[in-house]
């Protein structure tokens, strides 16, 4: 008669079974959360580097109504002395800077040299003969405003392009009712004009007009001048 020794069984308990499953769903867990965590902040950074590149690529400013010139004489010579054209915001909730280093107040020589302003908004001028990168430019709001110069959803500005010095003592229509620019704004009118070595903008001339803000494209305005001068002239 043999006899048997002890019976060993080896296994797992329900217990351990169940503490290995839970280690492996944290485990999981934390590693899917991370991931969907890093997801997140990538699309985050994805979502803001497309905003600031659409910010940077559209045009804040839109033009709104017709654009016109307006002559007068330099000596006897009848040439265009400013160009107007009216603006709005294109993107709502997005206010355009539009702080002008210069003003008109009809006394004397226009535009007025404004110190205390910094301008952030360049505009230029070109044709065939030229090209001004940095022309004097002055604003006026029309209708409902805050009184600020920045140019907000709802808001419309009148931007007036100078190109010469306009003498306000004298009617457009007389002699030297109108300037060169000079280099200097201490006698008075603008500086980055037409100079006494550039090209006056007479008729049948062609422009290019770039109102550049601090953020987003610019705006540009394409014309001709008639093929006659008047005092007023809408070039639509």
């Amino acid at each position: 008669m043999s006899v048997r020794g002890p019976r060993v069984e080896r296994g797992i308990t329900g217990l351990e079974t169940a503490i290995v499953l839970i280690a492996f769903v944290v485990v999981g867990s934390v590693f899917s959360f991370t991931v969907l965590s890093a997801g997140v902040f990538a699309s985050e950074a994805n979502k803001q580097t497309i905003f600031a590149g659409l910010r940077e690529t559209r045009t804040r400013l839109q033009q709104t109504g017709s654009t016109f010139a307006f002559s007068a004489k330099v000596g006897s010579t009848d040439a265009v002395y400013k160009l107007v054209f009216m603006v709005s915001n294109s993107l709502a909730g997005e206010p355009v800077d539009l702080t002008p280093a210069y003003a008109a107040d009809s006394v004397g020589l226009d535009p007025d040299f404004v110190p205390s302003n910094g301008s952030g908004t360049v505009v230029s001028y070109a044709d065939e003969n030229q090209r001004l990168s940095n022309v004097p430019w002055s604003i006026l709001f029309i209708g409902d405003h805050n009184g600020d110069t920045l140019l907000e959803d709802g808001e419309k500005a009148e931007v007036t392009v100078w190109l010469l010095d306009r003498n306000s003592e004298v009617r457009e229509t007389e002699d030297d009712s109108a300037a060169f620019m000079d280099a200097s704004t201490e006698n008075g009118g603008g500086v980055g004009g037409i100079e006494s070595t550039g090209v006056l903008v007479g008729k049948s001339t062609r422009f290019v007009l770039e109102l550049s803000p601090q953020v987003g494209s610019a705006l540009t305005v394409q014309r001709a001048i008639p093929q006659g001068l008047r005092p007023v002239m809408n070039l639509n």
